[in-house]
């Protein structure tokens, strides 16, 4: 099987989005290259990442971090395994500010990953886009996105397109300058021109969003 490269050249990205979309590209001018992310190259483990997305959803970047600080010294540990989890009954997780929710997807995390069902780096490393999403959302509480999220940013594929981002449909409304933000299956359209780099077009259109748009404070993300 090939094996995936964790990462990709991102002038050849920029170079190609420039030829393929003028709208595209005159933002990118604007704007400026964005450099390859560093943690393109860094080891994580995917359990751990995954466990902090779930801790991670629907609050903000600070009371998110405060909760997975308080796991964390719960636990004693900053890696959070079937093992390490094992270590807190539910109400002492629960104690920390993990909601009802979050705590049954947690453990079901942790049983997946006793059965062997999540992949490793190493298995990852040749499996598609779609049968890593496949073999993750059966996950309590890990969707689509939240995979589209570990792909882009931790394993560094070049062709994800998160056609359910808001911020990415905002960003391509800018760029076409429409009346309404697209809709997934349109935008999943509109996307086909920026194949195989739809990474790092989905990158700008996030910065497209932002400038478009009020400022925002920057937060810590689950993926940071």
């Amino acid at each position: 099987m090939p094996r995936h490269a964790r990462g990709f050249d991102t002038e050849a990205a920029h170079a190609h989005l420039a030829r393929r979309d003028r709208r595209l590209a005159a933002w990118m001018k604007r704007i400026g290259p964005i450099a390859p992310d560093p943690r393109w190259r860094k080891p994580f483990d995917p359990v751990d990442a995954l466990a902090r997305a779930i801790l991670y959803q629907q609050l903000s970047g600070k009371a998110a971090a405060t909760i997975v600080s308080r796991v964390e010294a719960a636990i004693g540990s900053d890696r959070f395994h079937c093992d390490t989890l094992a270590r807190c009954d539910d109400a002492a997780i629960r104690a920390c500010g993990v909601s009802g929710n979050k705590l049954l997807a947690l453990r079901d995390l942790a049983r997946r990953e006793e059965a062997g069902e999540i992949p490793d780096l190493r298995r990852m490393s040749v499996m598609a886009d779609d049968a890593i999403i496949e073999a993750l959302v059966p996950v309590r509480g890990i969707g689509r996105w939240t995979v589209e999220m570990m792909l882009m940013f931790r394993l560094g594929r070049p062709d994800v397109l998160p056609v359910d981002d808001l911020g990415i449909r905002k960003g391509a409304q800018a760029v076409d300058k429409g009346e309404a933000m697209p809709t997934p299956k349109t935008l999943a359209e509109r996307g086909e021109r920026w194949g195989p780099y739809r990474t790092y077009a989905s990158l700008y259109l996030w910065r497209i969003a932002d400038q478009a748009g009020p400022a925002k404070p920057a937060v810590k993300r689950s993926q940071d």
